[in-house]
């Protein structure tokens, strides 16, 4: 007999991100801020003086100790990643056995479901409310039912861009306690309510965090786990040794020598991130089209609208690249001229659907 695809890879289709060449990139959540010429300067200064024959620290042990010295965690609970990517990998096919429960959220980043299904895990999904929000009590009280071992979700929520408070997601920590509870804060640079802080208090925690996003590396791929001693312990030995290359560590830890120019990134996306969302607000008031708006608290902006499809493929005819999902648009934060391409084409293409 010849060989068989196992049957978790026969029907799996790859992930499709857009590729190709577009006057505006908004489909894929970057920052559109590029490194400046000085930082570009000294990264080529050490990239220059690095051994290409020697392997890359296995913990990025320096590069850990200045993520936390900005963000304000102790280095021995932070864990260095070839993107978050990796950690999610690691966490579906080390933190539990075949067969043990994962829930997630819907709606919610569609990766998390398809690491936890090539892991051999048996994936409940629990819908958030009609306004794109989870009701701890009725998240915590399906975790129960289903008896999952781990619940993967992210706050802000990519795609809808709203964000669960503080006190709501240690809510579900807290009475999860058998459960090992991820919460993904890839878009926390845009919002308000962090756990990062909290994570030594619980032993069932992790926070996931990414240098793609607020800070312009999406190119170095560098994600970050942080938790308690026990959890990074594990995570460490599960990981592969030399996971993050050498050249990512030098400029994830060249960024963070410059934190008021991280600072200045994040509060320049999101005034550029509101402008969007009053412009499309603004479009949103000369047409019915445009169904609803969510408020914001991400790098992009969710957006329900009459004929998804057909404004994605025309944006795209014009070299407008944004995100299509279902009957939503996803449309990043771009540069002033990019966001007023986007809308000024969107308003266009609305108007001419009259």
């Amino acid at each position: 007999m010849t060989y068989q695809l196992p049957d978790k890879l026969k029907n799996m289709e790859p992930y499709q991100p857009i590729t190709g060449k577009f006057a505006v990139r908004l489909d894929a959540n970057e920052s559109f801020l590029s490194l400046p010429d000085e930082i570009r300067h000294e990264i080529g200064v050490l990239v220059s003086r690095i051994d290409f024959n020697r392997y890359p620290d296995p913990y990025a042990v320096e590069l850990c100790q200045k993520f936390g010295n900005y963000f304000g965690v102790p280095a021995n609970l932070v864990v260095a990643a070839n993107g978050s990517d990796e950690l999610l990998f690691l966490l579906t096919t080390c933190f539990a056995d075949a067969g043990d429960k994962l829930m997630v959220v819907k709606p919610d980043f569609s990766m998390y479901k398809v690491y936890g299904e090539l892991a051999g895990m048996q994936v409940e999904v629990f819908n958030k409310d009609e306004n794109m929000h989870i009701r701890p009590e009725e998240l915590i009280a399906a975790a129960k039912e289903k008896q999952v071992q781990m619940l993967i979700f992210s706050n802000p929520c990519n795609p809808s861009s709203l964000v669960e408070s503080k006190e709501d997601v240690l809510q579900i920590v807290r009475e999860l306690e058998d459960v090992l509870v991820v919460v993904d804060e890839a878009y926390m640079e845009f919002a308000e309510g962090s756990v990062l802080q909290e994570v030594e208090k619980y032993p069932n925690m992790m926070v996931l965090k990414t240098f793609s996003k607020a800070f312009g590396l999406a190119a170095a791929r560098l994600g970050f786990a942080v938790s308690n001693k026990t959890i990074i312990t594990a995570l460490k030995a599960a990981k592969s040794p030399y996971n993050v290359n050498t050249m990512s560590q030098v400029v994830g830890g060249i960024l963070l020598d410059h934190p008021a120019y991280l600072d200045e990134c994040q509060l320049l996306i999101r005034e550029s991130r509101d402008a969007l969302f009053g412009m499309l607000q603004a479009l949103a008031g000369s047409t019915e089209k445009i169904k609803s708006i969510q408020n914001t608290r991400s790098n992009f902006v969710y957006v329900e609208i009459e004929n998804a499809t057909g404004v994605y493929h025309a944006l795209q005819e014009q070299g407008i690249a944004i995100r299509l999902m279902g009957n939503y648009l996803r449309i990043c934060a771009g540069s002033e001229e990019e966001n007023a391409a986007v809308v000024q084409a969107l308003g266009s293409y609305l108007k001419g659907a009259n």
